[in-house]
Formats: structure tokens, sequence, C-alpha cells
């Protein structure tokens, strides 16, 4: 036989997509309404508290940031699904206007009415307004945020979270990382960043950092081939390959650069004919990473292919509680990955 191959790894489960969407992208469990320009007062977010169910996690009110994007929307919903509150105020793309949304999670029925609030420089102004009525109302430590807005203002709004002391999941993929985890360290943030938000996928990616970790080079020799489908408003590569890629070129040596080599498909029928459902063309994640021998006599493949959000935003939702625990424990701001969230059983 000329060749073998052997499929390590192969699961279907739910997609991603971030970046700021304008109000027409708005998703079919929202309703869109135009809002005056009201800052939201102390007693308005009093009473809005007095909503909240009973349960450990009922005092956390996030700010999810991004919508009405589909991802940031995803999250939201799932934050109502797990019990949490939505702040009243979130920050949306700087050009889309200030309005009002009301988010619905379909499975429990629960609904918040969030106003979305532009992030230029008067909206960044009011929200910081807003978040010390916010806090006073339902204290400093409950207040935290979830990022999905656009790769392009990852590292402005990482550092606008961090100098307003406001604990933060990134679900954000793009720009600079190493510069993000250093202005983070350097000013106590607390934070859950990470490339990706599934728990399965998150576990197979410290599967695969393991066992770069005990066997480097095992796989010398081995040519490494990497194809990522996403839906065609995704801008950047995704965060999972680029993980995914370092644990394989650690075990094969291959020079391998991301940007380069990286085959990114992101018109529908290319995502077709790699294997995406019509109904995820919207929403998808579909990856292949394949090591070849150099004779090409054999032949291992990875797989993980997703379909719609929910793994994510429940992953997110997830990784929130976990860091609004660790914020209530006392213990001094830190950088954590979803892989500390996974460790610490936070994933339900």
């Amino acid at each position: 036989m000329k060749s073998a191959a052997l499929i390590i790894f192969s699961a279907v489960v739910v997609g991603t997509s971030h970046g700021f969407q304008s109000p027409s992208r708005t998703s079919s469990q929202q309703q869109v309404h135009c809002h005056p320009k009201n800052k939201i007062t102390t007693s308005q977010l009093y009473m809005s508290s007095l909503n909240n169910d009973d349960d450990d996690s009922s005092s956390l009110r996030i700010m999810v940031n991004g919508m009405p994007g589909p991802m940031a929307t995803a999250a939201a919903e799932a934050c109502l699904r797990k019990g949490l509150s939505l702040s009243p105020i979130a920050m949306t793309g700087p050009d889309i206007k200030d309005q009002t949304i009301t988010v619905t999670d379909d499975i429990t029925g629960k609904s918040a009415e969030v106003r979305l609030i532009p992030a230029n420089d008067d909206g960044r102004t009011e929200i910081i307004s807003s978040l010390s009525g916010l806090r006073e109302a339902s204290g400093k430590e409950n207040i935290l945020a979830i990022d999905y807005t656009h790769p392009s203002a990852v590292n402005d709004n990482a550092i606008f979270y961090a100098e307003n002391e406001l604990p933060f999941v990134m679900g954000t993929t793009g720009g600079d990382r190493d510069q993000l985890m250093s202005d983070m360290v350097s000013r106590d943030a607390f934070a859950v960043i990470a490339p990706n938000m599934g728990k399965q996928i998150v576990a197979m990616q410290a599967g695969l950092e393991d066992l770069a970790s005990k066997f480097p080079s095992a796989f010398d020799g081995y040519k490494l081939k990497v194809t990522e489908s996403h839906q065609k408003t995704k801008a950047d590569t995704s965060g999972t390959a680029k993980a995914v890629i370092d644990s394989l070129k650690k075990l094969s040596d291959d020079d391998f650069e991301v940007e380069r080599d990286t085959v990114l498909l992101r018109d529908d029928e290319s995502s077709l004919n790699f294997g995406v459902s019509k109904e995820a063309l919207k929403g998808h994640a579909f990856h292949t990473y394949t090591l070849t021998s150099g004779d090409g006599s054999v032949v291992f493949e990875l797989k993980h292919n997703v379909e719609g959000r929910t793994v994510y935003a429940e992953g997110t939702a997830d990784a929130v509680k976990f860091l609004g625990a660790k914020v209530a424990s006392g213990m001094k701001g830190k950088v954590f990955s979803m892989i500390d969230v996974l460790q610490a059983g936070g994933l339900d």
C-alpha cells in the first residue's frame, strides 16, 4: 500500500464571526429600536438590577461589546441563558448609530434591553460616566465585559478596559497579541484572553500543546498544510488555526508561515466545496491540518469543523463567570486563558 491516512480528530459543533456589524445585520432574535441619547441614571440601573435571578451569578452584570454583531449577540444570549444579567449599556462600532436593542434567549425566554453606544471619543466618555453609575448600583466587582468587536479594535479596547479597571473576556481575535498580553500584564488587568472559546477545541489545543512539549520534532521531515474556511465577514486568520499551527510546527520543524501558507476560504463556492452546509455559510469554522511525510507515504490529518456560534457563545459566558469569581476572591489582576477556565472546571 503506497500511503496510509489517519484521521486524528473530527468534530462538528458550532462557529464564529467577529467584528462590528451594521444594524441591517441584526440577528432574528433581536428587536432594534432607535433610542434618544439619554444618560443611564443610577436609579434606572438599580431598578433594572431588581429583575436579577437569585442564583450565585445573578449579581454579575455583563457589558457585551460588539452588538448587534452576530457573535456578540450570541454571547449576550448565552449570558442570559446561564443566569447572568446584561449591562443596560454596551459599546458598538464607531460608525453605528446610538440605538437600543432587545436581546432574547429563545431557549429560556429571558430578554434584556441594551443601549448601544458608538465607540468614538464622545461615546467612550459616556460609557465611562454610565459605568460609574452602574458600579454604584451593582458593585464595582460585579461589572465585567465581553469583547466581540473587530480585530483592529482589540488592543485599544483592551487598554480601555484595563485603564477603567473593567475585567473582560477578549473573544475577538486579531490585533497584536504579544502587545496585548504585555499591556494587560503591565496594567495588572483582570482578563480571559484566548483564540477560541469552545471547550472541546480548547481541550484539543491543550492536548496538542502537551504533545508538542513532550515530543518535539516527532514529525521531523513532515510538511504541514492548513486550510480553513470561515464566513465572508471574518476579517482575519483564525486565532485557533494560529495556536494549532504553533504546536504542529514544534512537532514537525516545518518552516510553515501562517500568513504566507494558510489557505483561507472566504467565498461561498469554496466553502461549499470544502464541506460546509449551505445553512452555515454565514457562521462556520472548518479547519483541516495535514502533516505529510517527505516521501508522501504517510498522512496525518486533524480536523475540527464547526457550524453555528453556540459553542463559542456558551464558552464565553462560562469564561466571564469564571473571571467574576476570580475578581470576587480578592486576588490581584491576572490574565487567564481558556485552559485555565477548563482546568478550574468552569465550563458547563
